[in-house]
This record gives C-alpha cells, sequence and structure tokens, in this order.
C-alpha cells in the first residue's frame, strides 16, 4: 500500500478519520441532549434552531476534510504552521460579529504571523522543488489555508453558541449532523477506499488514537473559549508547531530549510506581541439575536447615546467578570 509524505496510507479514507469523531461526540453529547428535558431537549433545540446547526456542521466537516486530506501533500510541520491563518479569519468574524475591538498591537501580531506563514510556503516551495514534489506541496498548502478559513467560521460560530447558549448544546450538534454529513460523504467519494484498506492492528490503532485526540480537543475548545475568545485559543494552538518540528525531524526524517525555523520564531514573535495587550467586547443589544429562536419575535432596546464596552480582557489571560455581560433583547 503507498504511503503520502507523512506516513499515513494514501488509500485511507479521509473522511472517516472525523466520522470517527462524530460518532464519538454523537454517542456522548447528542445521547444528553436527547434525555435532557424541557428547552435544552435535542427536539426543542431542532425545531428552533436546526437548519443553523446543519450548516455549521457542514461547515465544520469540509474544515476537517481539507485539513487532513492536506496531509498527503505536503509535511506535517507545514500543516501546522499555514494553519494559522484561522487567526485573521476568526480576527475578522469577531470584529464584524461579535463586536470584539482590538488595538494596532493586535493588529501588528497578526500581520508578524502572517509573514511567518509566507515564509512557510516559500520554504514548502523550494523543499519541494527539490524533490521534485513542488506542485503537490503547493496543493497541500492550499488545502490547509481553504480549511483554515472554514475552521475560522467553526470557531467564531462556537464561540457564540458556548457563550450564549450551552456547550453541551454546541458539541451535541456537531455530533449529530457530523455524523451524518460525513458518514455520506464517506459513502459517495471514498467507499472505494474504504473496502481496499488492509486493516491491521497498527492501522487501527492510528484510527483510535487519531480519534480519541480529535474527541478531546472538540470536548475542552469550547471551556477554553468560553473563558477567552477563539482568537486567543487558535493563538494558543501554535505552540503545537514545535511538537510538530521536532517530531517531522526525529520519526519522519524530513527534509528542512532554513526558513521554517524562522517562519516559526516569527510566529512566535507574533503570538507574544497579540498577548501584550487586552481586548474589549463593545456592548450591542443588536449583536446576539441571530442564533436565537427565530419564531419569538425580539424587539430592539431603545439605546440613548453611544454604546459603552462592557468587557475587558487580556487574549491569553484570565477574564476579569466570569461572562461578558451582553444584553440580550
Amino acid at each position: 500500500m503507498e504511503t503520502c509524505g507523512t506516513g499515513i496510507p494514501e488509500l485511507t479514507p479521509v473522511t472517516q478519520l472525523s466520522f470517527l469523531n462524530y460518532i464519538l461526540l454523537f454517542l456522548v453529547y447528542t445521547t444528553t441532549l436527547a434525555v435532557r428535558q424541557g428547552e435544552e431537549n435535542l427536539l426543542a433545540i431542532l425545531k428552533r434552531r436546526w437548519w443553523k446547526y446543519m450548516i455549521l456542521g457542514l461547515i465544520d466537516i469540509e474544515a476537517n476534510y481539507l485539513v487532513i486530506k492536506a496531509y498527503q501533500y505536503t509535511t506535517l510541520t507545514s500543516v501546522q504552521l499555514l494553519d494559522c491563518f484561522v487567526i485573521p479569519v476568526v480576527l475578522l468574524l469577531s470584529w464584524f460579529f461579535l463586536l470584539v475591538r482590538y488595538k494596532v498591537v493586535h493588529f501588528v501580531g497578526v500581520g508578524v504571523c502572517l509573514l511567518g506563514m509566507g515564509c512557510m510556503v516559500g520554504a514548502d516551495v523550494l523543499v519541494g522543488r527539490q524533490q521534485g514534489l513542488g506542485d503537490h506541496k503547493l496543493m497541500g498548502d492550499l488545502l490547509v489555508l481553504a480549511g483554515a478559513t472554514l475552521y475560522g467560521i467553526s470557531n467564531v460560530c462556537e464561540e457564540f453558541i458556548v457563550k450564549n447558549l450551552s456547550r453541551v448544546e454546541f458539541l451535541g450538534m456537531m455530533g449529530l449532523f457530523g455524523s451524518f454529513f460525513s458518514g455520506i460523504q464517506l459513502a459517495i467519494m471514498e467507499h472505494k477506499q474504504l473496502l481496499r484498506v488492509q486493516w491491521d492492528w497498527q492501522i487501527g490503532l492510528l484510527y483510535i488514537g487519531f480519534s480519541a485526540c480529535m474527541f478531546g480537543l472538540y470536548s475542552f475548545m469550547p471551556v477554553v473559549i468560553k473563558r477567552t475568545s477563539a482568537t486567543a485559543v487558535n493563538l494558543s494552538l501554535l505552540t503545537a508547531d514545535l511538537y510538530s518540528l521536532f517530531c517531522g525531524l526525529f520519526l519522519f526524517q524530513y527534509k528542512f530549510s532554513g526558513l521554517y525555523l524562522l517562519s516559526f520564531f516569527i510566529i512566535v514573535l507574533g503570538l507574544v506581541l497579540y498577548a501584550s495587550s487586552s481586548t474589549y467586547v463593545a456592548q450591542d443589544p443588536r449583536v446576539y439575536k441571530q442564533f436565537r429562536n427565530a419564531g419569538n419575535p425580539v424587539i430592539d432596546t431603545p439605546t440613548s447615546g453611544p454604546l459603552e464596552p462592557s468587557v475587558t480582557y487580556t487574549s491569553l489571560g484570565q477574564e476579569i467578570e466570569e461572562e461578558p455581560r451582553i444584553r440580550v433583547a
């Protein structure tokens, strides 16, 4: 069986890796919603917001698919560093939809991270040309960027849901729609690959380990996002790049360009710049209406004078208040 550059069997269905994670979410969190009573019951949630969670589930599925697919074309380190593109996506979406307000230093920090990402793309092209795989590595980089964009959309929606609705509701809906649509995608697009997989205990352990890590990430990320923000979480996840760097060097014997190390330190510098100052959330009673129950009429709260900021917190630190005091009409 042929293998890709990361050591993952090339014939292994990419969708199946995410499918197992969604199944675990379904078994734990969707069943929890099913046994609840009242407005937090699974059927009550589906009645009010089913189509919104359906769209969010599709976005999350394709984000996972694109990033995992990229491992077949580029290196582990490239995927880990290029997915920092999720940061400017989350930054812009948080500004317009969650009313998070940033300072100049935050934009400088993000710009430095993007500069480091550019160094990584250049390193990938150079190393790929040396190995005769330039087109494939470039394709992998583009897949990561597309997946990071979808991840940014998913993370901002996740921040809104866990801060204003429920962490269990978010995970339960992801388990429900994620397992359903990823199962369909697996059956349609990769059923032939699934039949050709040569199962053994090593492949089984890889599947179990990957699914367990994804389940843990999905379960704990909403907890951190609720106390900080989607931007802060994604910046913190950049610390994983250090581990991928050494794993790729010692386990997979990758050839590294000097630009890899340069890009890593540039991204760390951008992270430090972003964390050096605090952000705040503007208090606007009209912002958190769009995910609410459309069946209940919402009346705008009259305001007099300019709206004042409601919460101030440090990006990678602890919040002053337990939760943002957002007035919901």
